[in-house]
């Protein structure tokens, strides 16, 4: 939900035809950022933080690291 806004249950309702997964058709920045979030998800429920709370959180990092590698991704590609 954090990074893709919406569940796998989901993305499979409304992709009936897509073989795997969402991570199947994901970006490397995407992958790499659902991997630290997923981390941070760890560290924050052992922090006893609630799933709403966990949920904003992890979204706005995803938000902010999503938006760092395309920047990167883009200069690299502009040089």
């Amino acid at each position: 939900m954090a990074l893709f806004g919406k569940t796998a249950a989901d993305w499979r309702i409304s992709n009936p035809k897509a073989e795997g997964n969402i991570r199947d058709y994901a970006t490397l920045e995407q992958l790499v950022v659902l991997t630290n979030i997923e981390s941070l998800n760890a560290v924050l429920i052992s922090q006893d933080l609630q799933a709403p709370d966990r949920l904003l959180q992890l979204n706005r990092i995803a938000i902010q690291q999503l938006k760092t590698l395309l920047n990167k991704s883009l200069l690299r590609k502009l040089q």
